[in-house]
């Protein structure tokens, strides 16, 4: 298992001036520690659409110091409705490129990796491997499930958020401590081009932030072992508890409770 952070891997750097004047509100709240924690944490955003618009720019905010975005597309008018780092200028630009550069703008004081490149079995280990958390801002289960056998394998949080309409959902999963994405959705659900109002994938995606945000300072409850469910059209938040799954081809591994591999297979 990797550690984190919180837990000494590494000596934060110490703030700027700058940086001590930007974050100021964040610091009465969080502590110059705290800052620095966040300044010296590696985190990758897998996808730049909907959710990692969001995610990626609250992050860059809060002084996360390295945020490595990966896509693999390009800016489209029909994502215009929802990616809130893209505008008309942008259509038929990268986007990791395009969004890269405003985070750059709103931030200059943090360090964006921007990778266009499709998330696949040979991609994505070398692009996650290095990081304190991974957050999944995908559009498909495929691709999900990837990101969780890599956060298994690798001992890598890995905050997971998915939207669809009015509706969204957010779960925070500790490789070795909490149930993971296999054991909460065994089965993918069905392939679609899925219909989506902005505001959904924003609220998700701040939800999300914010998971890695307490998970990088070490404080807070996190959604562990629990499937927050935002209802849009009721205005309505819930939390089922969810468990992991002894025999789950992905995760089982990481715990000794007597269940032998042989018996995944």
């Amino acid at each position: 298992m990797r550690k984190s952070i919180q837990h000494g891997a590494k000596i934060p750097p110490m703030l700027t001036r700058s940086e001590q004047d930007r974050y100021h509100r964040q610091i009465l709240l969080i502590g110059e520690e705290g800052q620095e924690k966040l300044k010296s944490a590696r985190v990758v955003i897998a996808g730049a659409g909907g959710l990692g618009c969001p995610v990626a720019t609250y992050l860059a905010v809060a002084g996360v110091g390295h945020i490595r975005i990966i896509d693999h597309d390009t800016v489209d008018r029909s994502n215009l409705n929802r990616q809130i780092l893209f505008w008309d200028k942008d259509i038929g630009l990268a986007k990791t490129w395009s969004a890269g550069e405003k985070l750059k703008s709103i931030n200059p004081d943090i360090e964006i990796d921007a990778v266009q490149a499709t998330i696949d079995d040979k991609t994505a280990p070398g692009l996650v491997r290095d990081v304190d958390a991974i957050v999944d801002a995908m559009d498909n289960y495929p691709a999900r499930y990837l990101l969780n056998h890599l956060a298994c394998t690798f001992g890598i949080p890995l905050f997971h958020g998915a939207i669809r309409g009015f509706d969204g959902q957010v779960t925070s999963i500790i490789p070795g401590k909490t149930a993971c994405l296999a054991c909460i959705f065994p089965e993918a659900p069905p392939i679609e081009i899925s219909p989506v109002i902005g505001v959904t994938p924003g609220l998700i995606g701040m939800i999300q932030a914010n998971e890695v945000i307490k998970y990088l300072l070490g404080t807070g409850e996190l959604l562990t072992n629990r499937l927050l469910i935002w209802d849009g059209l009721r205005s309505s938040i819930e939390t089922i508890q969810v468990e992991r799954d002894p025999y789950c081809r992905e995760c089982s591994h990481l715990y000794n409770d007597g269940v032998m591999r042989e018996k995944l297979k």
